[in-house]
């Protein structure tokens, strides 16, 4: 190439892109033991005594951990430096395997019910010294000093000449743990979707409610499986082939919300608004809410009846306090009433001068005591290091439980 010349190929600027970064991964290894147990009685001790060094009774095969074992009792010593001192007690592997991790337990059993059981462990020692491993057919794990002939021949391991060994054999296993790396998500429950299908099409309908005219068409035995009520009144009257029911006693709109809970299990989007504390005395008893509340509380809907309950509570204020505490003892609602006439006792001096605490003295009278006592339980809570001033220091001066001053009404 001369100089001046251009060369044919261009210049290009190499780019790298990195890939976005994939979800991060993760397993766990979990390394067990399968245990099993296995009760080994030698009946005639003194018979085998004296059958020779190394000579041994055997117990029936068992399995555990997918390999057979058996124990092996030497009632003259396995090694000839031990008969004269010893009894030896082993446990074998019985099948073919190859470097079988295990634990072991020997436990002599104490025949005279106090419980002084001789106990050989492997399990305790096992942080220690780890697993013990047997290679082959045969191998054995075990005690030639399992316990001094002369002091197990005078004492109650030994009754009416038997012997009581239990085994205890843990293999030890690893495996991946599945549950981490297959795991299968389960969807939220969509029945309440399916059920609110069954009231959008209503197909396969078999009864309708007349509500001031209105008209709405439902199934007998969704009702009746939701309301005891709706059961009683569907099944348990004289015409149980009825097609139609008049509802008296509900707004068209509150009977739609009732519908839409029993099918959904959700309050309605209308349901579900709550209306600003400041609205008037008469405007509580008016909303939607309150009126599904009573609804809840004719037909037996008890978590319909909590749902109202949680939103009439955060409806709660100086001014609407009164009217919720007489609507959530009219309709059972324990929840509410009990927290109405917590905020009503902290609040005093504030709800005493408020429209609702006339409404409440003209109506309700019998909740007045009620709220006697809960003003009590605060008292004795302000003795105990509460709130720093008292329900009743507040009818005093005229201040509410923070120390600010409520105006007169005049």
């Amino acid at each position: 190439m001369t100089n001046g010349a251009t060369s044919p190929v261009t210049a290009a600027t190499l780019k790298v892109e990195h890939s976005p970064l994939l979800s991060p991964t993760s397993s766990q290894s979990v390394t067990e033991t399968v245990n099993g147990f296995h009760r080994f009685v030698i009946q005639g001790y003194s018979l085998a005594k004296g059958m020779g060094i190394g000579k041994h009774i055997v117990s029936d095969n068992f399995t555990v951990g997918g390999y057979r074992w058996a124990i092996y009792f030497y009632p003259d010593g396995k090694n000839p430096e031990d008969s004269s001192t010893y009894v030896s007690v082993f446990i074998a592997l019985a099948s073919e395997g190859t470097d079988v991790r295990a634990l072991f337990e020997l436990t002599l059993m104490d025949q005279s019910g106090k419980g002084k059981h001789k106990v050989h462990s492997h399990f305790d020692r096992s942080l220690e010294s780890g697993p013990y491993t047997l290679k082959y057919r045969g191998s054995m794990w075990g005690y030639k000093r399992f316990f001094r002939r002369a002091l197990l021949e005078t004492s109650d391991y030994l009754k009416d000449d038997c012997l009581i060994i239990n085994c205890t054999v843990g293999v030890v296993v690893s495996a991946i743990d599945c549950s981490r790396l297959h795991s299968i998500q389960v969807p939220v429950s969509d029945i309440g979707a399916h059920f609110g299908m069954l009231l959008e099409n209503m197909e396969g309908s078999d009864i309708t409610f007349d509500v001031a005219g209105e008209k709405f068409r439902s199934h007998k035995l969704v009702l009746a499986a939701r309301s005891p009520v709706f059961r009683t009144e569907i099944f348990d009257g004289v015409d149980e082939q009825k097609k139609e029911m008049v509802i008296t006693d509900l707004e068209p709109r509150v009977f739609k919300a009732l519908l839409h809970f029993i099918y959904r299990d959700t309050l309605s989007e209308d349901a579900e608004s709550v209306e600003s504390s400041s609205a008037s005395l008469s405007s509580v008893s008016e909303t939607l809410i309150a009126k599904l509340l009573a609804a809840a509380d004719r037909y037996c809907l008890e978590r319909l009846k909590l749902m109202c309950e949680s939103r009439l509570c955060k409806n709660i204020s100086v001014n609407s306090v009164a009217k919720i505490l007489a609507l959530a003892d009219e309709y059972h609602a324990t929840e509410l009433k009990a927290v109405c006439l917590r905020f009503a006792a902290e609040n005093l001096a504030a709800v005493m001068r408020s429209d609702g605490f006339e409404y409440l003295k003209d109506n309700c009278p019998l909740l007045q005591s009620e709220l006697l006592k809960t003003i009590a339980g605060c008292e004795e809570d302000y003795s105990s290091g509460g709130k720093s001033r008292s329900v009743w220091a507040q009818l005093s001066d005229g201040t509410d439980t923070n120390g600010r001053r409520v105006r007169q009404r005049t």
